[in-house]
């Protein structure tokens, strides 16, 4: 019994930790910067700027994260584990230190040819969606290799004897097997993109109306001392991750397997 109320109450010491936090903010929630804060034409912009970048990036994330995933949980190859091991190292690298390498190599022959013919990323908006793509990469490439580990290989297997090409029994069996985990993988990509701020803030720098992000714009009132129109940006970034997590809890629960 009493190992059990410990555990217990370490699992609220948790809660208490992370909502004590959320609470304190109420001290300093003035409602009149709140209503100010909702129809500021800058605020507005950070809101929907971080939507669009945290959607597309995960999009891009999982693009590749889907087929590096499957071959990661089915196949032995030359160089698996070294991929395997950098999947790790966005989490060993801050990512004011992943911006920094992005801006380098920006800096060197390569990075100059590809904005000057390619795409424009350093302060600019590719700059913000390819800063979010590089830090939940590793992290999407891991949830998702989780979710088709959960696949019986024999399933996949007996699609292929019955005349199903990979492509198809990865369509028609392994993806609908493993949309629990899926889904987990774009809805958790899509939280941790939505607060990226070191390796955004390196790369697409800190300009209103066209690179602030919801993590820099709260940044850049912190650093004039306006607690009260922080307090807001962090509510409203914590609104927004908080209901894309309990939605994600409601519909994972609703996926049947």
């Amino acid at each position: 019994m009493n190992f059990q109320r410990n555990t217990i109450l370490a699992a609220f010491v948790i809660l208490l930790l992370y909502g004590g936090l959320i609470l304190s903010l109420s001290y300093f929630l003035d409602p009149q910067a709140f209503s100010r804060a909702l129809h500021s034409p800058r605020v507005l912009f950070s809101i929907r700027l971080s939507l669009e970048a945290a959607t597309l990036a995960t999009l891009l994330a999982l693009g590749l994260a889907i087929p590096a995933g499957y071959a990661l949980s089915r196949y032995r190859f030359r160089g698996r584990e070294l991929i395997d091991t950098l999947l790790e190292f966005p989490m060993i690298v801050s990512p004011a230190a992943l911006g920094a390498m992005l801006l380098i190599f920006f800096n060197n022959p390569a990075g100059e040819w590809v904005q000057e013919h390619l795409v424009t990323f350093v302060f600019a908006f590719a700059g913000i969606v390819l800063a979010q793509f590089v830090t939940i990469l590793g992290v999407s490439v891991r949830m998702v290799k989780s979710a088709f580990d959960e696949v019986p290989v024999e399933l996949e297997s007996t699609a292929r004897t019955l005349g199903g090409d990979p492509f198809f029994v990865l369509r028609t069996v392994t993806l609908p097997l493993a949309k629990r985990g899926l889904v987990a993988a774009t809805i958790l990509s899509w939280a941790k993109a939505l607060g990226e701020f070191g390796a955004t803030i390196t790369v697409a720098g800190t300009m209103a109306l066209r690179t602030e992000t919801l993590p820099i714009a709260i940044y850049l009132r912190l650093e004039t001392a306006d607690i009260p129109a922080t307090v807001v940006l962090i509510l409203i970034l914590v609104t927004i991750g908080l209901t894309a997590l309990f939605l994600a809890r409601k519909l994972l629960g609703r996926v049947q397997l």
